[in-house]
Parts: C-alpha cells; structure tokens; sequence
C-alpha cells in the first residue's frame, strides 16, 4: 500500500470534509444534500476535530480516507470511492484498534457495503434501531469490537 497513514491537522479538515461528503453520497444517496459543504467543513473542524483523534491516508498529497475517534467509539470512517477494497479501512480501523481493548459504531441499516466491511474486521452488531435518535431519520445498527 502507497498510502501514508498519520494523524491529521486542523489544516486538514476542509479535506475531511471533502472525502467524507464524496463517499457519502456515493454509497448513500438518498441521504445526499442533507448538509451543505460549509456545514461540512464547519463540523469537522469543530466537533470532529474537538473531541476525536483524526488520522488519515494520504498518497501523493490526495487525502484517501480518514477515521475519527475517541475512546471507545469510531466516530467516522470514510473512504473515497475509487480508493475502496485497497485496505485503506482495514489499515485506518487498526489505527483505533490499537489504542482501545473495546469499540462501537452505528452504521445505517441499509449500508450493506459497510456492514458488511465491519462483519469482516470483526465487528457484531449489538443494537438495531428505527432511525428516531439520528438526524437523518435513517433506521441503523450499533456494532461492537473486542480486542483478544
């Protein structure tokens, strides 16, 4: 893999935004538009850098994907679409993995690609819910790892 992995800076979160709206609305667009790319930027340089750790795969200056997360919870993990199946989610999972003995996340239901990615890197799901405690309305799953 060509990708680098490294913690990122606030400087970096307008690029954060950029691949977490691009893989998003690739892989669910029928949730597209529900923010606009300032509100994008203005989120991950508040809440998401405030209170998570950050971290990055960077090829050639290109933000790839990123993951953030705090202790416990993954927070975000997003992959741009044409740099997907190239182990930038496993490798960027590991970075969380190995600072924390038990993580959580919620993945939409109907994210199949997604779930499924986090079946196989060793997640369960622990919790299904109807949708009502997201913004999005969108019915999802709380899955769990364990380390060991």
């Amino acid at each position: 893999m060509a990708y680098e992995i490294r913690r990122l800076s606030l400087a970096e979160m307008d690029a954060v935004a950029v691949v977490h709206r691009t893989a998003f609305d690739e892989r669910l667009p029928w949730l597209s538009g529900l923010h606009t790319p300032d509100e994008d930027r203005g989120y991950f340089r508040g809440p998401v850098f405030e209170t998570c750790e950050v971290w990055g795969a960077v090829e050639d200056d290109r933000l790839a994907g990123f993951i953030a997360f705090r202790e416990g919870w993954i927070d975000q993990l997003y992959i741009l679409p044409g740099d997907q199946g190239r182990g930038v989610g496993r490798t960027l999972l590991g970075v969380a993995k190995a600072g924390n003995g038990a993580l959580n996340l919620w993945a939409f239901q109907r994210n199949a690609g997604a779930r499924a990615f986090y079946e196989a890197n060793g997640f369960a799901a622990a919790e299904f819910t109807d949708g009502s405690g997201n913004e999005e309305g969108e019915p999802d799953v709380r899955y769990v790892w364990r380390a060991g």
